[in-house]
């Protein structure tokens, strides 16, 4: 009886099939091998659709080299950053590497636009690395690219209300939207109304004394809406004269805003005019009357008989009787 041939496992990366498994594949139908091509090459496609519809909708991340990406791609709302919240996350992402990934826009062959991930990526830069896992977003408009940046920076660590108000007018300024009204609805849409309003009063403060304050981030909610209706009370100037000489630290500068507030503007104070006390009209002369008597009467007259007299001479006759 003949010894059966035992055929080996099948190397799937073998350059070139062993005897037996090429005589194996050369023995099935050449529709077989058709199918099987055909189903392989269409596997293929859906795996490189899925990857190019994951890319465009932001769901794959790319691990990109750092220097291709453009930092200052958008204005960028966080004005400063906390020094131990910084040394904390580099200390994250030397223990355990970059967690979650930055977002970025393309602008060109090797070269991406920032729109969220500020933080992480100067951490980064501070350590050194040379590469940094990002999603590629697409957004449709300058406007949802700024909507971006504000949402992630509202999800993980919230901008005080002085940022939020920068980066309103910063995108009206810029023309990313046609009104102040309409960037803070848009960029602030997931707020309530009352927060919304207050960043808006926020806007008034940016508008009139960015330049001026150095310590912005620190301003607390009331007195930033203190100082917006000062502003708009018309005593920005006051305010500036308080901030012209730089104060140490911020609640030296805000101690010199509260006594601007709380000193009352006399120069809004109504004017008023010195009331003069009327001169008491001078009686009548007894020359300026004439007196003449008959029998069961008097009659005055003259240019003295005015109706100041006769008034008085009635009531004096009436507290006669």
């Amino acid at each position: 009886m003949a010894k059966r041939k035992r055929l080996g496992p099948v190397d799937a990366f073998a350059a070139t099939p062993a005897p037996e498994v090429k005589s194996a594949l050369s023995a099935r139908p050449p529709i077989a091998v058709q199918a099987a091509e055909a189903a392989a090459a269409d596997a293929f496609d859906r795996v490189v659709e899925a990857m190019e519809t994951a890319r465009a909708e932001g769901r794959l991340v790319q691990k990109l080299p750092l220097d291709q990406i453009v930092a200052d791609h958008l204005i960028r709302d966080r004005l400063t950053v906390d020094e131990t919240e910084m040394e904390a996350l580099k200390e994250s992402l030397r223990n355990r590497g970059q967690q979650t990934p930055i977002e970025v826009v393309e602008l060109g062959p090797d070269r991406y636009g920032l729109i969220s991930g500020w933080r992480r990526l100067h951490a980064l830069h501070a350590l050194k690395s040379d590469t940094v896992l990002a999603r590629l977003i697409t957004p449709g408009t300058e406007a949802e690219a700024y909507v971006a940046m504000v949402e992630e920076n509202e999800i993980r660590v919230g901008l005080s209300y002085y940022e939020r108000a920068r980066i309103v007018l910063r995108a009206e300024q810029e023309g990313v939207y046609p009104t102040r009204k309409a960037a803070l609805q848009s960029l602030f849409a997931n707020v309530s109304r009352a927060k919304r309003s207050k960043i808006g009063s926020f806007v008034t403060v940016v508008e009139a004394l960015d330049d001026a304050l150095r310590f912005p981030t620190e301003l607390g909610e009331r007195l930033g809406l203190q100082m917006a209706k000062a502003i708009e009370a018309g005593r920005d100037d006051d305010l500036r004269v308080a901030l012209k000489q730089k104060a140490p630290d911020a609640a030296q500068e805000q101690e010199r805003l509260r006594r601007v507030i709380d000193t009352p503007d006399l120069s809004a104070l109504p004017v008023q005019k010195p009331v003069r006390a009327k001169s008491p009209k001078p009686a009548p002369q007894l020359g300026e009357i004439e007196l003449n008597e008959a029998e069961g009467e008097v009659r005055l007259s003259g240019p003295g008989v005015t109706e100041g007299f006769k008034s008085a001479l009635r009531a004096w006759l009436a507290a006669r009787d």
